[in-house]
């Protein structure tokens, strides 16, 4: 059988929160906020919080700041840590003004898989783009497909050369569709 993977991203909608840069214990914006999509474990120091910049619903599932780090409340949180114990870390995180628990979740796995011929369009960044150390990562993909050969049983990473892209396993999917996960958005890769 065949397992189905899709990128997880957040369901954007007006009336819902949107939530600021991840900060340190000392409220500091958390200096590489892209640490939380490079796709291995991370080091932490004291507990993150992070500031509602735009009141309004809150979400199970949402991201933060500019490195959009995946954010879940604890109950969402949970599933993953049971589904996906050896794919993801789970970092406690204070939402400012809400006593609710929430987690960042970290994919712990980077893997090369996009399927760049199955894949609607791909374009990589070349030494003319200006950036020198992007040179040979995504610049974009679209209509991301991926080569599920290479994945193992892995069910939560992110996609070497394009860490935007969370993807999880169809079981996750169901499980979070089961919960009623608000905020969730799921397209099949």
């Amino acid at each position: 059988m065949t397992v189905r993977y899709f990128r997880l991203t957040e369901d954007m909608q007006a009336g819902t929160w949107d939530l600021g840069d991840l900060q340190d214990e000392h409220g500091q914006e958390v200096g590489d906020p892209y640490v939380f999509a490079a796709g291995r474990p991370i080091a932490t120091k004291g507990r993150l919080s992070v500031p509602i910049d735009e009141p309004g619903r809150r979400l199970d599932f949402c991201t933060a700041g500019l490195g959009v780090a995946p954010v879940l409340h604890v109950r969402v949180a949970t599933l993953f840590a049971e589904l996906a114990r050896d794919d993801v870390q789970l970092v406690p995180v204070a939402i400012k003004g809400h006593l609710d628990m929430y987690q960042v979740l970290v994919a712990t796995k980077l893997i090369r898989c996009i399927d760049d011929h199955a894949s609607a369009e791909v374009r990589y960044w070349k030494p003319e783009h200006g950036q020198p150390e992007r040179v040979g990562d995504y610049k974009s993909v679209i209509g991301m497909r991926i080569d599920t050969s290479k994945l193992g049983d892995t069910k939560v990473f992110r996609t070497q050369g394009w860490t935007v892209a969370l993807i999880v396993s169809e079981d996750i999917k169901l499980a979070l569709e089961r919960e009623r996960t608000t905020g969730a958005k799921f397209t099949e890769v």
